[in-house]
Parts: C-alpha cells; sequence; structure tokens
C-alpha cells in the first residue's frame, strides 16, 4: 500500500547531486526514492532517541 507523502526541500552537495543522479542514470530508481530510503536508515539507526512503544524488556528492566 503506496503512504502519503508530503514534499520538503533538502540541501545537498553538488557531489551528492551528480552522485544521485549517475545512480539514477543506471538504476532508473528515481533520487528521490534512494533520500527516503537514506531517510529510513538514519531514522533506524537512531530509533533509541525517538519516542516509541516500550518492549517487554524495556518494561522488566524498568523495575
Amino acid at each position: 500500500m503506496a503512504r502519503r507523502k508530503v514534499s520538503t526541500t533538502v540541501y545537498i552537495t553538488l557531489e551528492q547531486n551528480e552522485r544521485l543522479k549517475l545512480l539514477n542514470q543506471r538504476t532508473k530508481v528515481p533520487v528521490a526514492e534512494y533520500i527516503r530510503e537514506g531517510i529510513d536508515l538514519v531514522l533506524d539507526r537512531y530509533k533509541e532517541f525517538l519516542p516509541g512503544q516500550l518492549t517487554f524488556e524495556d518494561g522488566v528492566k524498568g523495575k
């Protein structure tokens, strides 16, 4: 199921832009898809800093 997307502006370096365009030309995957994938990787990497539901193990540690 496709999720709703919102428009935003990001600034990237010229080198990042060139490399993303080259990747797009070679793979035919839209640049926006690579940017969304990169955001997902960062959010996963730093998920401990984001609010979320406690796991059972977290609840046991808190006692």
